[in-house]
């Protein structure tokens, strides 16, 4: 299985961009859409002068827990950057969203309370709510993390979007809000107390 289908069977569809966009991200903006693999991972991101962005980290089932994430994330770290990503909000039927949001956690992420995401996907026509998590070595607010997101959105998300897919994905500012007063848990806190805690 390559890399692109290994993505492509773990992501839900709505989440998905096509290979082609992946590809083209690849090759038209190599300088900032990189991609780190082996057998046991893929890791698909966007480093930025001021920041970096996990579009897809995937880490195969049969190695999960043995490290292999961590030390993805410590090898961003070491570029003294903010690392930003959009992740699902906890849905306790799909196991896999609750250790997403543990792993993260562990890994001193923080969830951006203030910031709405809600895109509508072009492969389903339905809106797929995220939100965004970030970690960073200088306490980042979230207004500036806001201020990336809509960079990388512009950017890479929406990247030759009526060309590749025979429409245009919205605007950011239909897509990404900045809300203070937003009324959001921390999605962080919430998680279940493990069993054995």
């Amino acid at each position: 299985m390559n890399w692109y289908e290994k993505l492509n069977k773990y992501f839900p569809i709505e989440e998905m961009k096509s290979r082609e966009h992946m590809e083209r991200l690849l090759k038209e903006q190599g300088d900032v859409y990189k991609k780190d693999e082996s057998d046991e991972h893929v890791l698909m991101y966007a480093e930025f002068d001021s920041f970096i962005f996990i579009d897809y980290v995937w880490v195969s089932a049969k190695t999960r827990g043995k490290g292999i994430g961590h030390k993805l994330i410590q090898k961003l770290k070491e570029k003294g950057k903010p690392i930003i990503l959009e992740v699902e909000p906890v849905d306790y039927d799909d196991t896999d969203t609750e250790k997403r949001l543990r792993f993260y956690q562990k890994e001193g992420f923080e969830h951006a309370k203030s910031i709405g995401y809600a895109r509508r996907s072009l492969a389903t026509n339905e809106l797929n709510e995220m939100e965004i998590l970030f970690w960073s070595p200088e306490h980042e607010s979230e207004a500036s993390i806001y201020e990336k997101m809509k960079e990388m959105y512009q950017k890479i998300h929406t990247y030759k979007d009526k060309e590749l897919y025979g429409k245009s994905y919205q605007p950011v500012d239909e897509v990404l809000t900045l809300d203070e007063d937003r009324d959001m848990d921390n999605i962080l806190n919430a998680l279940k107390k493990p069993e054995n805690a």
